[in-house]
């Protein structure tokens, strides 16, 4: 895979990434203050964002089921490790706002 196209691949995971756990982290406070119709927006959000870079890392994976070989860099380990913990958070977020929800009854 060229090494601009890998790049911009990189940054994809890391930017959506970033953005899915910012946007989990709004519906987390969004939640706590009782706002859980925010909260679940947020939740919203972020699973776009996920969504995203879900995609961008699915076609690194075609790609080298296909043959294409993928160079591992210390970005790509990054990137990947930021997809991670943003999925992570979202997880978290989910069922914390489950909990405020059960509380607020």
């Amino acid at each position: 895979m060229e090494t601009l196209l890998m790049d911009q691949v990189v940054m994809e995971l890391v930017v959506n990434g970033g953005n899915a756990r910012s946007k989990s982290m709004e519906a987390i406070k969004a939640a706590k203050k009782g706002d859980l119709e925010l909260a679940k927006e947020k939740i919203k959000e972020a699973n776009e964002a996920l969504n995203k870079a879900h995609n961008f890392q699915t076609n690194l994976i075609q790609k080298e089921a296909a043959g294409e070989g993928i160079e591992i860099s210390l970005l790509m380990v990054h990137a990947q490790d930021h997809l991670m913990n943003a999925m992570t958070v979202r997880d978290l977020a989910k069922e914390m706002i489950s909990m405020y929800e059960t509380f607020r009854k």
